[in-house]
């Protein structure tokens, strides 16, 4: 699964996640892409569990992009803790998204057989997505 070889803070505050994406809102390398249409954190699992499902529909056929990194540290407490005492430990990794950003793209397979992966890879993800093509644009 993404996690980065090192970071500066180990547990980070919560954040609010406001406006539209501004930085990776277009097409950049794919001819089409899978773009979030809402705010949301995406956790490694569900970036690795959708890469694998289209992977696995399009059989090594064109190539695929992760537009997306976790970075964010995400804690938790133990199970049968009482409140207070600090906040929780670190437990995985998760990328905060905005509407507008794209999640994935790919290039080089057939436009039936990308709309099909992705629309499987949209199914493993907690947000609410949408699929848009490089003449959208």
């Amino acid at each position: 699964m993404l996690a980065p070889k090192k970071v500066k803070f180990r547990k980070w505050q919560k954040g609010r996640l406001r406006g539209l994406a501004t930085r990776g809102a277009t097409l950049a390398f794919g001819d089409i892409g899978l773009k979030a249409v809402e705010h949301g954190q995406l956790s490694s699992q569900q970036i690795e569990a959708a890469r694998i499902a289209m992977m696995r529909h399009i059989r090594r056929g064109g190539k695929v992009w992760i537009r997306i990194f976790p970075d964010r540290p995400v804690t938790a407490k133990p199970l049968e803790t009482r409140q207070g005492s600090g906040k929780g430990a670190p437990v995985g990794w998760c990328a905060p998204v905005k509407p507008g950003r794209v999640l994935y793209e790919i290039r080089g397979v057939d436009h039936d057989l990308a709309v099909e992966a992705l629309r499987l890879a949209a199914h493993k993800l907690s947000i609410r997505t949408t699929i848009v093509k490089k003449e959208d644009f």
